[in-house]
């Protein structure tokens, strides 16, 4: 009820508000009308008194024709569609799409206004538009003045010399590799292979296998248990089927080891506990230099064990570690590593694959300082040598 109400107040009348620069006029405008009777006249009219005359059907009726804003009322008495029919029972979502499928292939197609004739054309018949004209055809491009002798040149010039001049002007895509090193190399161009030549695909160069690894690793073994000063360079690198107590037998010697430089343990299936048997003997050899374990089976903690070794022996300078079992360390082991790289003074070189650049750029600043330290070292210590075997005798 309170709807007719409010609808019947907002269409009682109209303001119009003229305003000038002045004075500001207010002026009624004609008042609207329902069923010929103003809208004033039906404010005192009782709503309830009209809907209690009202029949049932004449209710039914109005209330199909109002559709109320109440979200709290349901769908179906907020729905102007009333179904007068009675409910065939439960729904049976199966039978019901069975019958819909046999409506609509019983049902027949609406014929066509015009029939289909086969030949006949029906309609406007599509005619694709023209092209659209290039701005310069082919004999009309830019032309490029290069002057009497560069043009006389250029026409006089072999097919060789033109591929040659390609190359040295840095022309790839107009010829093929074979030209191109040929070119460069000033080995000829390659018989039956122009400009108008098939292009062939270079054939690959096979290069000989890497000869297996002939080291000893019985006598070398020996060598660094007795510190034999012969032995600088220790390379066990690819040597299959090592066994854990020749492992465990070499770390023992390194830590009394004083002429060994160079250890590579490159592919040979070191784990967490060989890395760390490593580790505690970095951290009592004070002659290794460089230190090679890449490609193995050691994990982000035994690499950062590896690492933390070395502000102990404060000799090594080179350290490699990539393609190890996890390729991927983690954010908080690559900043562990670059924390103790970052205090270690002597390191040059590291071998890692970092994936953060804050991690890398740290490692790389820190490396160069190192560097630039070392070669101040060794320029300083060169000079004093220098002036020391050249001071007067007296």
């Amino acid at each position: 009820m309170e709807y007719f109400q409010d609808w019947a107040k907002d269409m009682h009348t109209k303001v119009k508000t003229v305003t000038s620069s002045n004075t500001t006029k207010t002026t009624m405008t004609t008042p609207a009308k329902l069923y010929g009777k103003d809208l004033s006249a039906y404010e005192e009219i009782d709503v309830e008194d009209l809907l209690a005359k009202l029949s049932a059907e004449e209710i039914n009726i109005l209330a199909k024709e109002v559709d109320p804003d109440d979200s709290f009322l349901p769908p179906s008495q907020r729905c102007s569609y009333d179904c007068d029919r009675e409910s065939t029972g439960p729904l049976n979502r199966k039978q019901l799409i069975e019958h819909i499928n046999k409506q609509a292939i019983e049902t027949p197609d609406v014929p066509d206004v015009k029939p289909y004739v086969a030949g006949v054309v029906r309609g406007k018949k599509w005619i694709p538009p023209d092209p659209p004209k290039k701005e310069q055809d082919a004999d009309e491009q830019i032309t490029i003045d290069l002057g009497d002798e560069y043009e006389s040149a250029l026409q006089d010039a072999s097919q060789e010399e033109i591929i040659d001049l390609a190359a040295i002007l840095g022309f790839h895509s107009m010829m093929n590799q074979d030209q191109y090193h040929a070119s460069l190399l000033n080995k000829g161009q390659p018989v039956g292979v122009g400009w108008d030549g098939i292009t062939k695909a270079s054939k690959q160069k096979i290069y000989p296998q890497d000869p297996p690894n002939d080291t000893d690793p019985e006598g070398t073994l020996k060598q660094v248990k007795e510190d034999s000063p012969k032995l600088i360079d220790l390379n066990w690198n690819n040597i299959k089927n090592i066994s854990e107590e020749k492992f465990d037998s070499l770390f023992d010697a390194l830590a009394n080891n004083s002429h060994l430089e160079i250890l590579s343990l490159t592919n040979v299936g070191l784990t967490d506990r060989q890395a760390f048997k490593l580790a505690d003997a970095l951290e009592k050899n004070n002659t290794l230099k460089v230190v090679n374990v890449e490609t193995n089976f050691i994990s982000p903690s035994g690499i950062v064990r590896l690492v933390k070794s070395l502000l102990k022996t404060k000799s090594v300078e080179e350290f490699r570690a990539t393609n190890q079992r996890s390729q991927v360390l983690g954010n908080k082991i690559e900043m562990e590593i670059t924390s103790l790289v970052e205090q270690n003074p002597t390191l040059l070189r590291l071998g890692l694959h970092l994936e953060y650049n804050d991690a890398r750029h740290r490692i790389a600043a820190h490396l160069q300082r190192n560097i630039d330290t070392n070669r101040k070292r060794r320029m300083g210590r060169f000079s004093r040598n220098y002036m020391v075997g050249y001071l007067p005798r007296y």
